[in-house]
This record gives structure tokens, C-alpha cells and sequence, in this order.
């Protein structure tokens, strides 16, 4: 049987796999793949990895695997970077959930300025307002 899959439209996954694999990176000693990249041996050895550890379609493996490739390339835009720096670690499993469900086009990647923009508001510090008993009051 040939599976096949539209690789103009990767359908989303699960960010539960996603979390494995970025814990699988970390367990290996590369806790820091998004900021520095992987090269083609390393993911293929998460590839294998991934093979292994997942029961499924092999679709659903498929989707995995290349979500996991275009989150890691993605991240190799230096806003992306930046951001990552700046919020750390704390970055990652928002990095992963939005990886796991946004639009996919295998030729083009994910769009890097809409992944950039909704990690930056995901980990944004919310911004407080001093209460309205602490407000002075303004003279006439």
C-alpha cells in the first residue's frame, strides 16, 4: 500500500510528538537545536529515532518528521534567534505548539514573520497597570 501525503499542505499533528523529539535533542546533550541548527546527520539520527518511537501511520510519522525539519529551519532567521535569546528556554514549547498546527508548505517552510509574531505575543510579559487605589488623584 503507498501512502501518500500533500506536501503542499502538511497536515497538523499533535504537539505531544513534537515534545518528544525536542526532549530526545535534549537528552542527547542538543537542548540548544533551534538557536545553533542541526546538519543532515543529526536530524536523520532524530529521523531514526522517530521511526522507532512512534506506532502509527506512517503519514503521521511523516508529518512529524517534516514539521520537526521546518521548525529547525525556521529558526535559523535571526529575528527568530533573537527572540529566543531574549525569552529563553521558556520559548521552546511554544516554538513546538505552534509547529505542530500552523499552515506547512514543504517548498516554502513556515511562514518565519507569522511564527516570529506569534511566538513574540505567546511569551510576551504581560503588562500591569498600577490598581485604581494606587492611581493619584489628578488636581483641577
Amino acid at each position: 500500500m503507498r501512502t501518500e501525503i500533500n506536501l503542499a499542505d502538511v497536515p497538523a499533528i499533535d504537539a505531544h510528538a513534537l515534545h518528544v523529539l525536542m526532549d530526545m535533542l535534549r537528552r542527547n546533550g542538543q537542548g540548544l537545536a533551534l538557536l545553533r541548527g542541526l546538519n543532515e546527520d543529526e536530524i536523520r539520527d532524530i529521523e531514526d529515532r522517530l521511526w522507532r518511537a512512534f506506532d502509527g501511520a506512517e503519514t503521521d510519522r511523516l508529518a512529524i518528521a517534516l514539521r520537526f525539519r521546518s521548525l529547525v529551519a525556521v529558526f535559523a532567521n535571526r529575528r527568530l534567534k533573537s527572540l529566543f535569546l531574549e525569552r529563553g528556554y521558556r520559548i521552546i514549547a511554544f516554538a513546538v505548539r505552534e509547529a505542530a498546527r500552523r499552515p506547512l508548505n514543504i517548498r516554502y517552510g513556515f511562514n518565519a514573520q507569522r511564527f516570529l509574531l506569534a511566538l513574540d505575543a505567546a511569551t510576551a510579559t504581560p503588562v500591569s497597570y498600577p490598581a485604581e487605589s494606587m492611581m493619584l488623584p489628578l488636581a483641577a
